[in-house]
């Protein structure tokens, strides 16, 4: 299974975007099931909102994994191990990292800088 991120989904759903075809083909060309998140969908509709857009009517297709208990219990876990090492990490993406290593799912993004540190903790970058 892939999990999208955000800034993959914006890609994706902007019909202008050669970046977001070749996601989105590589995607398709994987074979894999794929879907986002919670708290994906949560950021792109508060971008959606935020800049009076429209939101995108393929999103309603994108199955969504849900932020749950043991996601709740591994994000702190990731983010005070990452935050002793020294390095700061977004609350949001250790809370998107839990549900990619709690599905062992591998994880779609363009800000690989910002979940390269989860990966020692065992996400896999698609």
């Amino acid at each position: 299974m892939i999990i999208v991120d955000t800034d993959v989904l914006i890609e994706i759903f902007d019909k202008n975007s050669e970046s977001g075809q070749v996601a989105l083909d590589a995607i398709v060309g994987s074979m894999e099931p794929f879907c986002t998140t919670s708290i994906n969908r949560h950021e792109l509709l508060y971008g959606v909102m935020k800049y009076n857009k429209k939101v995108p009517e393929e999103l309603s297709a994108i199955p969504i994994l849900d932020y749950t208990k043991c996601d709740a219990e591994l994000s702190p876990q990731l983010e005070l191990a990452l935050e002793r090492k020294g390095k700061k990490i977004a609350r949001m993406d250790a809370m998107i990292a839990a549900v990619a290593i709690n599905n062992k799912a591998k994880f779609y993004t363009n800000n690989k800088k910002h979940f390269m540190e989860f990966k020692e903790f065992g996400l896999e970058l698609f």
